[in-house]
């Protein structure tokens, strides 16, 4: 990867959408947790798993509401470039609102305006970015146009989890699941690609074939997570977890056969399992960075996406993730 002088630290983009949530767990008589969410859960991950010679550029707009509030976010963060915070956009923040009917059911509703990227917005921003981590969280960060831009313009490696790219919006608010338009031209724009069960059976009822679609139009690395129970993973052949800028993306070395494995989580008492599938892949796109084997990097992000179980909301995750906090319960 790119970097200059001794003390020169690469530059990983991390793109989504800051929400404020209000969390309504099971138990209809406990009183709702309103706290950050969507990317902040991502950037509790990266506080814990980056590398010491990594630094996180936000590429996050915030909407003039939450402004203050997200300033102060910001400030809490260590591993962000000096200076690094949202884009303020004239629009309401994004809130969603999650009512869970199990451990991990729930309903969500979303609100507000904040607008994806365009190219010319994005373009200029990741110049100088070693890898992006890209995270769909209310699903419009990107168009396809913008993403197959990214892929032509940006050389270094791409993750992304693809989430809220999966889900409609009506009227209503209430997310729903639905199938994604052209998605092998969506695939081909990503290294790495992280979805759940349901996120994958949206993309075709044979996961084989799911996963043979992703690696022929590119994928490296194909991450399925199956809550409690770990994570499945696929990896083309040769892939090493960090491609730098100007590598060619095709498999290197001798190895010729795709690999496989369910990578298993670790047995805990989920407190709230909001956000978990943001830590998880925050920690694996920080290990493979970092240039970790891909089932090390995937046991890492396992353990601390467990660990993310304990705590509702995001505002002291970092802390936890780091073993900061030995009782985690709820936000004040």
């Amino acid at each position: 990867m790119t970097a200059s002088g001794p003390t020169a630290r690469r530059r990983l983009g991390v793109l989504g959408s800051l929400v404020w949530d209000e969390i309504h767990g099971r138990d209809p008589a406990a009183p709702a947790v309103e706290e950050w969410g969507g990317i902040a859960y991502a950037l509790g991950g990266f506080e814990a798993a980056l590398d010491p010679g990594w630094q996180v550029v936000p590429l996050i707009k915030v909407g003039h509401d939450l402004a203050d509030e997200a300033a102060g976010f910001f400030r809490g963060l260590t591993r962000l470039v000096p200076g690094g915070r949202g884009v303020l956009v004239p629009v309401p923040n994004n809130r969603v609102t999650l009512r869970y009917s199990s451990a991990e059911r729930r309903c969500e509703r979303m609100s507000g305006g904040v607008p994806g990227w365009t190219w010319a917005e994005l373009g200029p921003m990741v110049r100088d970015l070693d890898a992006l981590y890209l995270n769909f969280i209310s699903g419009f960060e990107l168009e396809l146009g913008t993403a197959q831009a990214l892929r032509q313009a940006f050389p270094g490696p791409i993750y992304a989890d693809l989430h809220s790219l999966l889900f409609g919006m009506p009227q209503d608010g209430v997310r729903h699941l639905r199938p994604l338009a052209d998605p092998a031209a969506w695939l081909a724009c990503f290294d790495v690609v992280q979805m759940n069960e349901d996120e994958m059976a949206m993309f075709g009822p044979d996961p084989l074939s799911v996963a043979a679609m992703a690696l022929a139009a590119g994928v490296r690395l194909l991450v399925v997570t199956l809550g409690p129970r770990g994570a499945v993973y696929v990896a083309a052949p040769g892939f090493d977890g960090c491609t730098p800028p100007g590598a060619p993306r095709a498999a290197r070395g001798a190895e010729t056969a795709v690999r496989t494995a369910l990578v298993p989580a670790p047995v805990v008492e989920a407190l709230d399992p909001t956000g978990c599938g943001d830590v998880f892949g925050a920690v694996l796109a920080a290990r493979l960075a970092a240039g970790a084997p891909v089932e090390a990097a995937l046991a890492e992000a396992n353990r601390l996406a467990a660990r993310n179980a304990s705590l509702r909301g995001a505002g002291r995750l970092g802390g936890l993730l780091r073993g900061e906090l030995v009782h985690a319960g709820s936000p004040g």
